[in-house]
């Protein structure tokens, strides 16, 4: 009995020990943000908050920095956000929770539909940063970090399937990702959310979030059945085209040129 209630206090104190570790991480973000107003510190602390990722033999640093990339992505992505939320305090609030939401009760999911939700997290914000702060990069710069996020973002989710061919389907989804950001590179427009003027959503991010949700429902269905099944994928196209179809709407009733 002695040993049973030893065992659930170091499991309440490990729970505990993650809880704090992981807020922490997000108010040292946000505290950075505002005192030091330069991302690179942030940045820095965001890699080193993957050490464990290191704590293995050298062979192994490429695959787990690979396997924590999708985590990487969201972390960078939340520090340019806080930086691009500058002035607006209680914007940079809202996104430090949505940042502790992601690390106390997303990122740690196994679920299949959770490793979805962590993919589509990265894909969506990871863009969005992206067409934030690549307004004066060279296009290759552009392109090569699409592919990053489209072969990390579909790795991660066929992980979940244990798909045999998960390393060719990623290559080629980053291929596809690439391919899009060439030309969302050239013809990039974000949409102004009433309340968030600082902070625009991506165009390029919305649809290919999208894209991906229809793609990955696809393969779902698959997987499944064998055969990707009408019932398992008309909602997301309907869905998709329901939101395409309303930004592009919202874009010309607030004076955008929409295409």
């Amino acid at each position: 009995m002695d040993l049973l209630k030893a065992h659930k206090r170091r499991t309440r104190l490990s729970e505990s020990a993650y809880i704090a570790l992981n807020v922490g991480l997000a108010v040292t973000l946000l505290v950075i943000v505002l005192a030091v107003q330069s991302p690179w510190l942030a940045f820095a602390v965001v890699l080193m908050s993957k050490w464990r990722a290191l704590a293995v033999r050298p062979r192994f640093w490429f695959a787990n920095l690979v396997a924590n990339m999708v985590d990487i992505i969201v972390g960078v992505s939340i520090v340019v956000l806080l930086c691009g939320a500058s002035g607006a305090q209680w914007l940079q609030f809202a996104i430090t929770l949505l940042y502790i939401v992601w690390l106390l009760f997303i990122k740690p999911r196994s679920r299949r539909s959770y490793v979805a939700v962590q993919a589509g997290c990265a894909i969506f914000l990871g863009i969005t940063a992206l067409s934030m702060v690549s307004f004066s990069w060279d296009a290759f710069l552009f392109v090569l970090a699409m592919w990053v996020i489209g072969f990390v973002s579909t790795r991660h989710v066929l992980g979940s399937y244990e798909e045999p061919h998960t390393h060719i389907y990623s290559l080629v989804s980053g291929a596809i990702f690439a391919e899009m950001g060439w030309i969302g590179f050239h013809y990039l427009m974000a949409y102004p959310i009433p309340g968030f003027q600082l902070i625009q959503f991506s165009q390029l991010a919305l649809f290919i979030t999208l894209y991906s949700f229809i793609a990955e429902r696809a393969y779902a269905s698959y997987h499944k059945h064998g055969a990707v099944r009408r019932s398992d994928v008309i909602m997301p196209i309907l869905l998709t085209i329901g939101i395409m179809v309303a930004t592009y709407v919202f874009a010309i009733i607030n004076g955008t040129d929409a295409l």
